[in-house]
């Protein structure tokens, strides 16, 4: 996702069946949201079919569902069953107790139906052009206020939406579209089927008027762009990038999981939304000069967050971060080194000026509910930074093997950032704890004081570098001294190094690759050798 714009059966059970919320009642198998939705109001009806595996023997379970408010937003459920059996339930502002008897182990399929307006999740407003348009937009926890669901990412599960709407819309999904059926009154009925596990997060529709190309394939991936009628000739022209950005994730990371990949004009409240196989995009995206490194960025998203996902949002780096990092990848590979430079250049002083604001760890905690705070340079740039200096410590070999090992054990799964440590750590066979405790379980980054002077009498360059922040740091600092290129190791709050130099050097460069998430201040030799009593 980028930031607001405004600011076969069993293997799907046994994939489901390891990607879980720890301690919960129920695990998801599948969803089938049948829904109604009409032009005469914002009124949607819907049946859920929801089949369960049970965790643990139980006598009810809930799900996640918003319940109709004082305003009259929200959803109304009217029955639930199970075989055609009416079971007792009990609805509240955010849940639906379900009350039923099963055991550990069990499989249950229960129907529920309801109606009601979404108070969010599913947006129901008007294009630019004046048009009407209904788009799911369910990051992070917004899926309940439209569908009854399991609104984590833990909780994984295949999906088919069954929509009757309008005929002269046209309905986009995740996965596959298996049925297209005129119904008689001007109605349609579209049915999407996605057999590959997801979060609730990235489940959507998009229902408007759609002109609909097909750019071509990434080997055997159909490439598709959806934008509005109105926007059909730059929308055609920019969105087919797609078709370009596809294989280079394919190649590098591992296979892409879906069997399809549709590009989507829509409303979605971000600048791009990282839905399974259906991206959707904001509404001035066909247009925007910035269309590829976006793209690039949703695009990485179906590997890193609907592939593997993060267990909690407190770990969304690796959904947001991966995604940053990949976009800076693809393009460094397109358009060269240069480029990668300056996009780090760019996403490290987000960093250092987030922290002015708010100084917080990447793996953050102390958020409870609000998920949409985590939507910050710490999840974007900052987990970015952290992948490319763990590439520059690993080499790009042994970097690239770990991404692959990781993707490939979690590849429709659920992971956390200690799951991707022990996947780095097998691929390079170091100890790789210091490194991530330091850069993502700590707020903050080297703030550093650097002094150097020339002894002619020693023939030597003497360097003292501070490490002005409270918590030390250990990294590689690299350095030209005239054009030639070192690195000195730092851990200490005061470090002292000695260079030896025939001649007073003519320039010195801290950092010249762009390799170190750091901060740098430029203080006299004598400064710093007097405030640590060096010799």
């Amino acid at each position: 996702m980028r930031k607001t714009i405004l600011s076969s059966a069993l293997l799907i059970l046994s994939i489901a069946a390891q990607a879980q919320v720890p301690g919960a009642v129920i695990d998801v198998q599948h969803y089938n949201f049948a829904l109604q939705l009409t032009d005469a109001d914002n009124n949607i009806k819907g049946q859920a079919t929801v089949e369960v595996k049970f965790l643990r023997n139980a006598d009810a379970f809930n799900l996640d569902l918003v319940k109709k408010n004082s305003e009259g937003k929200g959803m109304l459920v009217s029955a639930v069953t199970e075989n055609g059996k009416k079971l007792r339930f009990v609805q509240d502002s955010g849940a639906v107790k379900i009350y039923t008897s099963a055991k550990t182990g069990s499989l249950h399929s229960y129907k529920v139906s309801y109606e009601g307006i979404p108070a969010d999740g599913l947006i129901i407003s008007t294009n630019n052009f004046g048009h009407r348009t209904f788009f799911g937009d369910n990051w992070p926890n917004r899926a309940h206020n439209w569908l009854p669901c399991v609104d984590v990412p833990a909780d994984k599960a295949s999906v088919d939406f069954v929509v009757t709407a309008p005929d002269h819309y046209q309905v986009v999904s995740n996965g596959l579209k298996i049925k297209e059926q005129q119904l008689p009154n001007h109605l349609k009925l579209t049915h999407w089927h996605e057999a590959v596990v997801v979060p609730t997060k990235v489940m959507v529709i998009g229902v408007a008027a759609f002109a609909i190309d097909h750019p071509g394939d990434a080997g055997n991936i159909p490439v598709y762009t959806y934008v509005f009628p109105e926007s059909k000739e730059a929308g055609f022209k920019s969105y087919a990038v797609a078709k370009d950005i596809l294989p280079y994730f394919i190649k590098n990371v591992g296979p892409y999981s879906y069997e399809k990949l549709a590009n989507v004009q829509s409303k979605t409240i971000f600048g791009g939304m990282e839905n399974a196989s259906a991206i959707f995009y904001f509404e001035e995206s066909v247009t925007s000069p910035g269309i590829e490194e976006l793209m690039a960025h949703e695009i990485a998203h179906q590997w890193f967050g609907d592939g593997a996902s993060e267990k909690s949002f407190w770990h969304l780096w690796l959904s947001e971060g991966f995604a940053t990092y990949m976009t800076n990848l693809y393009l460094e590979n397109k358009y060269g080194t240069d480029t990668l430079k300056k996009r780090m250049l760019a996403d490290r002083k987000k960093v250092l000026e987030f922290e002015k604001k708010r100084l917080t760890p990447v793996v953050d905690s102390a958020v409870k509910n609000d998920y949409m705070q985590l939507l910050n340079a710490n999840s974007y740039e900052k987990g970015s930074w952290v992948l490319h200096m763990l590439r520059r410590k690993l080499g790009d070999n042994l970097f690239w093997k770990g991404v692959q090992n990781y993707y490939a054990k979690y590849r429709n799964k659920n992971a956390n950032t200690d799951d991707l440590r022990r996947e780095m750590e097998q691929a390079s066979g170091q100890d790789l704890k210091p490194f991530f405790n330091q850069w993502l379980r700590k707020a903050g980054h080297p703030d550093l004081n650097i002094g150097w002077h020339y002894d002619v009498d020693k023939g030597v360059i003497d360097f003292a570098i501070e490490q002005k922040q409270g918590n030390l740091y250990e990294f590689p600092l690299e350095y030209t001294i005239d054009g030639l290129k070192q690195s000195f190791v730092i851990k200490d709050k005061i470090n002292h190094f000695q260079i030896s130099a025939k001649t007073a050097p003519v320039n010195i460069i801290m950092d010249p690759n762009v390799n170190l998430l750091a901060s740098f201040n430029f203080k006299t030799y004598v400064e710093l050798m007097l405030k640590y009593k060096i010799d």
